[in-house]
């Protein structure tokens, strides 16, 4: 059942030292996202560190981010197995391999299968550019500005077996403008976006959260 995790994650600060939680974050694409998320880990005191970058498509651009910023990468594309559970064993031993604290789906556009959401059930979080539940799938903004909503923009929420479906961590909200397209309302979602996941998975990484139900709670 969708949003049914239970699970206490405890944060990384202890008396006033700043332990480096451990990140892999999963791409498809050119890696806005994961961008911020290096840019923060630049500083020690933000409390994290991208220990690997994982995409199903060898060409994503966000690859060449991580590697430039000296990070691990790894490609797991479905069609080199024969099943989607092949594939999702696979990809949960590879994240497995890193040690991962919390594993960020920025930008990546599988679902994942039952077997990684054992493995990381409560510590898998995603961004999606709508206001949840409100247009799930990957034409939100499409979708908005379709259905003529004046306010749209970005939720982190944990992901479960349902599709874009899991407890919402936070969200942000985005005015839609009159003469706004897809692309100039894509673009401005991405910026709150970006600046939304950073500063909650700073915080989610230094003091901890817990899932319990569909509620997300942050000290």
């Amino acid at each position: 059942m969708p949003g049914s995790f239970d699970a206490i994650i405890r944060g990384h600060a202890q008396r006033g030292v700043i332990l480096s939680a451990r990140l892999v974050v999963l791409i498809s694409g050119s890696g806005t996202l994961l961008q911020a998320l290096l840019d923060a880990c630049q500083d020690p005191a933000y409390g994290a560190t991208v220990v690997a970058v994982g995409s199903d498509r060898t060409n994503a651009y966000g690859l060449q981010r991580a590697a430039r910023a000296g990070v691990p990468t790894f490609t797991v594309r479905l069609r080199d197995f024969a099943t989607r559970e092949e594939w999702d064993a696979a990809l949960t031993e590879r994240v497995a391999s890193y040690e991962p604290d919390l594993v960020i789906s920025a930008g990546f556009l599988k679902l994942v299968g039952k077997r990684f959401l054992q493995a990381f059930g409560g510590r898998y979080i995603n961004s999606h550019n709508s206001l949840l539940p409100a247009f799930p799938g990957i034409h939100a903004p499409r979708d908005a500005l379709a259905y003529g909503v004046k306010v749209t923009g970005a939720t982190l929420f944990v992901v479960d077996e349902g599709i874009d479906a899991g407890p919402i961590i936070a969200q942000v909200a985005v005015p839609v403008e009159e003469n706004d397209t897809e692309e100039t309302l894509t673009e401005r979602i991405k910026v709150a976006e970006r600046r939304q996941l950073v500063d909650v998975v700073g915080a989610m990484v230094r003091h901890g959260y817990t899932v319990r139900g569909r509620k997300v709670t942050i000290p």
